[in-house]
């Protein structure tokens, strides 16, 4: 393994037959420009349509994914750990800092795959052609093995998605230490954050042979990024096409970035237009219908991306059974649920129909931390001074719709998945007698993947068994706050979870939220008998990060590996690159979290006010109440802020891409569709990224009052009972 880490290049298999990709000479005449665009669009040299080999991917595959490869390009070089480091550092600094600060600084993997291009070739034009032989072996690397690499570029962005993100272990080590006073010891708590990771990574081998090689999973997101990347290879051979779409991709990007300045910052009124609140703002009924930040938004639309992408499934990307899904259930919440429960008879209960807190019978807070004991168990003398605890009502249905989503996803793959899933797994074990699980399909992307080794299963294990000895010791020796049986809980119910859910976003681009159920599953288990012991509120975080780190690592692991898979990366290489950016990214993580609560944790705990109102922690509060309410209070809920109404301003956008486009335009389509997603959700970002350096990293300033920034509603709905 190591001697591939330095080698110039991944080595095929000595059984593998190589595929090598034809170069073609490029005439810059703009006579022969649109004959070579048409050729292009036939997928670059394959047009063989009746070939049985492209033929069984699906349309979208066979048409932006290139099918064929070199093998003999450079993957894990000298430069792709220069750039690792370049890219992953920052990210998992700027992403772990954002979890305590008010406005955050997002790092987006677009950025890391455009970026890391032109640094790539950089690199290759800077770096001399040394070889260096390390002491006492035989082994050596190039410091610039030849041209920058599509191989290099994939795998640098794959580390960066890996390591330059946040981990979900620092809450409970946060919360223990500002609020309990609980100092975690360094190491464990280091080892901790890897370990959570490193068992969702493991869990990617239950379902990676059953999910990955089926080309009728296309994994949405992952298409998507590979289109990019696509796009970025093709430029390196001069295609007209591809410098085309980089123009679409750019003047996207640019646009994308400048536009985002009016919803977010500038003119906030065009991220909700309420057109009933214009015709009647000052009336309470017409304002209701017609908000969409609080209300029920009817006739409303958004010209803000973040609105229009609201459950961070890009409709230029999901498919369009799966937005009128969601446009039903928007329909059924928010036109039959909420007017029922404000002027019907759903609910008794009146008060804060759409606040996601506790609430008293009045509808002020419920004071929480009053009703506890010093070892946090119900104080009844409190209790029945307060009263009972209460939830709005849209809360209380959201939270069970959550419960409901679990056996719902289990349901629709039994229904409609469990056919295929059954064949690949009868695959699966067929690859056992054979020279890998590549040989079981019979597509071009399959029998390119012939030619690399395949990830052993053993080194799933081992991982697998690293992390799970060290929650294992860290909860035996009393450092950790759940009890040790739940762990194990843990582990059944996400080895349960990782197919239904891994096949659900394979196919829909639509990730289920786990964490309510989660909290539900852990609140009840510590009130039973043999938990009863065990109220301590970092308990729900702590079994949280566990738990919902399993699936959705996993699910992050197997899509970066889709990637990989599209672009014929040798997928040892990618498992490294991906351990590689754990190792990167964890250590980054838990130095800001420390930097953090030395430095500014009495303004995280509202001991001092932070006069550029930054380090408020709002987060880690959130988490706190919940901590409360899941671990000491029995009250297992769940939910994001105030739950706002986005999906009604999603369909129409997506009913033009993903509807009418797919259908009547697909040449454009093919060409445009996801790249213009991908310029878009990088432009967002960046937007977002210039928002917080100019305006939030200092000093906070405010855009001033302005017609389009009215203070009191920016939708302009004057009669809206908040």
């Amino acid at each position: 393994m190591l001697r591939s880490m330095f080698w110039r290049a991944s080595k095929p298999s000595s059984t593998a037959t190589t595929v090598e990709e034809p170069v073609h000479d490029v005439e810059i005449h703009k006579s022969s420009e649109t004959t070579k665009q048409d050729d292009e669009t036939k997928q670059d040299n394959i047009d063989q349509e009746d070939d049985p080999e492209i033929a069984a991917l699906p349309l979208e595959v066979r048409q932006l994914v290139n099918l064929s490869d070199d093998p003999s390009l450079p993957t894990i070089t000298f430069r792709y750990f220069i750039l690792a480091v370049v890219f992953v550092v920052p990210g998992a600094f700027l992403s772990q800092m954002s979890q305590f600060r008010t406005t955050k600084a997002p790092y987006s993997v677009f950025f890391v795959q455009i970026a890391s291009h032109y640094a790539g070739h950089f690199l290759a034009h800077v770096l001399p052609a040394w070889t260096v032989r390390t002491p006492f072996s035989r082994w050596s690397f190039s410091l610039n093995p030849g041209p920058w690499s599509p191989k290099e570029h994939v795998l640098v962005t794959l580390t960066a998605a890996s390591g330059a993100i946040y981990n979900q272990g620092y809450t409970p080590i946060t919360l223990a230490e500002l609020f309990y006073g609980e100092r975690l010891n360094p190491a464990v708590a280091i080892f901790f954050m890897f370990a959570i990771v490193w068992i969702g990574y493991a869990f990617a081998a239950i379902a990676r042979s059953l999910l990955l090689y089926d080309p009728s999973y296309i994994w949405p997101q992952a298409l998507m990024q590979t289109t990019l990347f696509e796009t970025f290879r093709k430029q390196d051979t001069s295609s007209p096409l591809a410098r085309r779409q980089l123009k679409v991709f750019f003047f996207s990007f640019v646009g994308m970035t400048l536009w985002q300045f009016l919803p977010e910052y500038v003119f906030p009124f065009t991220s909700s237009l309420a057109f009933l609140c214009w015709v009647a703002p000052h009336n309470p009924v017409a304002n209701f219908i017609g908000s969409g930040l609080g209300g029920m938004g009817f006739l409303n639309l958004s010209l803000d991306w973040s609105n229009i992408n609201w459950n961070e499934s890009s409709i230029l990307l999901t498919p369009w059974w799966t937005q009128v899904v969601l446009f039903a259930a928007f329909v059924f919440n928010c036109w039959v649920l909420l007017p029922a429960a404000k002027w019907g008879n759903l609910g008794s209960y009146k008060h804060g129909l759409m606040s996601n807190h506790l609430l008293m019978a009045n509808g002020t807070a419920y004071p929480i931390l009053d009703v506890l004991t010093p070892d946090f168990r119900l104080n009844q003398t409190a209790f029945d001074h307060y009263g009972p605890m209460y939830m709005g009502l849209q809360y209380a249905w959201a939270t069970f719709f959550d419960y409901a989503t679990i056996t719902a996803a289990v349901a629709w793959i039994a229904t409609f998945g469990f056919k295929q899933v059954s064949l690949n797994l009868r695959k699966a074990l067929a690859s056992r007698r054979a020279q890998s699980i590549n040989h079981q399909y019979h597509d071009r992307l399959n029998v390119l993947q012939r030619q690399y080794q395949e990830v052993p299963l053993l080194w799933y294990v081992v991982l697998f068994f690293v992390a799970f000895l060290i929650i294992v010791i860290a909860l035996a020796k009393g450092y950790l706050w759940i009890p040790l049986w739940t762990f194990f809980v843990a582990l059944l119910t996400s080895a349960v979870f990782v197919i239904p859910f891994g096949w659900l976003y394979a196919i829909s681009n639509y990730q289920l939220p786990i964490g309510t159920f989660n909290e539900m599953l852990y609140g009840y288990m510590v009130h039973s008998r043999a938990g009863n012991s065990h109220n301590h509120p970092c308990g729900p975080s702590t079994y949280g990060a566990i738990a919902g780190d399993a699936w959705y690592r996993a699910q992050t692991m197997l899509q970066d590996q889709k990637i990989a898979h599209y672009m014929h990366v040798p997928p040892r290489d990618v498992f490294i690159s991906q351990i590689v950016g754990t190792v990167l990214g964890i250590p980054v993580n838990y130095g800001v979290l420390r930097w953090v609560l030395n430095t500014k944790g009495d303004y995280l705990t509202g001991k001092k006010v932070d006069p550029l109102n930054q380090w408020t922690g709002q987060q880690i509060q959130s988490y706190k109440t919940m901590g409360v309410q899941g671990g000491s209070a029995a009250v297992a809920v769940s939910g994001t802020s105030e739950i706002a109404q986005m999906e009604d301003r999603s369909l129409e956008w997506g009913y033009v891409v993903m509807y009418w486009a797919y259908r009547k335009r697909f040449e454009v389509w093919k060409r445009y569709s996801y790249m213009i997603a991908a310029a878009f959700d990088a432009g967002f970002n960046l937007n977002m990224l210039l928002i917080f350096l100019l305006f939030g990293s200092g000093k906070q300033i405010q855009m001033p009052n302005w017609w389009g920034n009215h203070p009191v509603s920016v939708e302009r709905c004057f009669a809206l009972d908040r």
